[in-house]
């Protein structure tokens, strides 16, 4: 712990809670065959969210290098594209496209977020170290090193967000995001454990991202690339750690100074468990529908509704939605929507898509059908309400549930079943349900982007997640490039 005078010069020791961290990434093995099953199909469904980003004008227009022809001839490459970056910004491009439509894998708990956003920091570094070695005449990475690295970066992030909520106090879950690239990937570098240290303290440092992009009055698409920014931030730190730099053994609890202090009201961090590879095994996967999370079981319901009242719309006179308590504190949200992003924060909206058109894909935010004067008045009817049952088993560790429930009623008495979904297709209690849905996903994503030959392999390899395993990263990334 720090010391209590905060006019003392002695060096405090390192906080119990980064030494955690870089106990885990430096000396604890990944043995769970579970997480690195898990890992695969994430792999896959994160590129998918990737390629399908690259329909979207608004995230290709930020990819690319820092600067026109600030490319690096044998650096990383961007999937999907002819990049060839330096690794930090090339994070940065590969972790915007992975989360720019909301698609890729989802942690709940305390805080949330989508541990596959460090993938982005992950694979541009593990391209970059194996084509730097492939040119000195060294071994590459293997895409099982990644798939480990992706284990890890889960649990970190995961686990910090089960007991603390970094939402409470403004900030977003982003920071997590950059904590857990940072350990990781400084130890793909060959970073140390007191390298490990000194970068995770200065991730700690760097404080956090103001949630605001993420709430009305102010929702706009920095929520969609403020992940890439955190993983590219992360490279940065790891790089500049294994230049030798000096980390800061209280970073988060020095007396007054400290992020404890400034940022976390004093509190300090709470932990439910250890590292391990918890996260990845029960990872949420977001496959069916391109919605915040908290909403995906509203959608499933009201898709479920779709035929009954499709032919009704006018007739409606209430609409009830069941939540848990994070979804109406985060994406109950009333009046104008500005932008796609404040659309795929609204449960309303995702809830009223569906029950019009039956669907809910990531077109549908965009505003040539949410000019659709259905939509709104729809969401004018309808009424959000916290069930406290799925905030319970929302944080149960033993369910982790995502409940939700709809009901409509019509003008004449009328009403439809009340439809609940306690969990996603996503969720590990539908595993055997949600993998071949992801499987298409991953299909109906890359494929048409990709020349056939390049695409059989790409598919083929990922059939074999043994083969898959044992490829070196650059091979595996050469089948990525458009």
């Amino acid at each position: 712990m720090s010391n209590t005078d905060i006019r003392s010069a002695k060096r405090a020791g390192w906080d119990k809670e980064l030494v955690a961290i870089a106990d885990f990434v430096c000396d604890t093995e990944v043995d769970s065959d579970l997480a690195f099953e898990t890992a695969h199909y994430c792999l896959m469904d994160t590129l998918a969210c990737g390629f399908q980003a690259l329909d979207y004008p608004a995230c290709t227009k930020l990819l690319g290098p820092t600067v026109p022809g600030a490319t690096l001839a044998g650096g990383a490459r961007v999937p999907g594209t002819s990049y060839e970056l330096e690794p930090v910004m090339a994070a940065f491009n590969i972790g915007t496209m992975n989360r720019w439509l909301d698609f890729n894998d989802t942690w709940l708990a305390a805080e949330w977020g989508h541990p596959s956003d460090n993938l982005g920091g992950i694979l541009a570094v593990a391209d970059y170290l194996s084509r730097q070695n492939r040119a000195a005449g060294k071994e590459p990475l293997t895409m099982h090193d990644v798939l480990e690295a992706m284990i890890r970066a889960h649990e970190i992030q995961g686990v910090l967000a089960l007991e603390n909520s970094y939402n409470r106090v403004g900030l977003d879950h982003v920071l997590l995001v950059r904590v857990a690239s940072t350990a990781v990937v400084t130890r793909m570098l060959g970073g140390n454990k007191e390298q490990v240290l000194n970068a995770v303290s200065h991730a700690w440092i760097d404080g956090g991202a103001l949630r605001t992009y993420r709430h009305a009055p102010n929702t706009g698409s920095r929520k969609s690339w403020a992940a890439g920014d955190a993983t590219s931030r992360a490279v940065r730190l790891a790089l500049i750690a294994m230049t030798g730099e000096m980390g800061y053994p209280s970073a988060l609890s020095a007396k007054t100074w400290g992020y404890y202090d400034v940022l976390f009201k004093g509190k300090p961090f709470g932990f439910q468990r250890g590292y391990g590879s918890y996260v990845m095994e029960n990872v949420l996967f977001k496959i069916s529908f391109p919605a915040e999370f908290h909403s995906q079981t509203a959608v499933e319901a009201a898709m479920t509704l779709h035929d009954e009242v499709r032919d009704r719309i006018d007739e409606i006179e209430r609409i009830v939605i069941e939540t848990q308590e994070a979804g109406v504190r985060i994406i109950d949200k009333t009046g104008p929507l500005d932008n796609p992003a404040d659309r795929d924060h609204c449960i309303q909206y995702m809830t009223a898509v569906p029950l019009i058109f039956g669907r809910l894909t990531a077109a549908d935010y965009e505003d040539g059908i949410a000019s659709d004067p259905r939509i709104d008045a729809l969401r004018d009817k309808m009424q959000v309400r916290e069930n406290e049952q799925f905030t319970q088993d929302y944080f149960d560790p033993e369910k982790r549930y995502i409940g939700n429930a709809v009901q409509v009623f019509f003008n004449d008495g009328s009403s439809s079943d009340r439809i609940a979904v306690d969990f996603p297709i996503g969720h590990r209690e539908r595993r055997d349900e949600g993998i071949p849905v992801l499987k298409q996903k991953f299909v109906d994503s890359v494929s048409p982007k990709l020349a056939t030959r390049q695409w059989d392999s790409l598919n083929a390899l990922c059939a074999d997640p043994d083969k898959l395993a044992a490829t070196a990263v650059d091979d595996f990334m050469a089948l990525l490039v458009a």
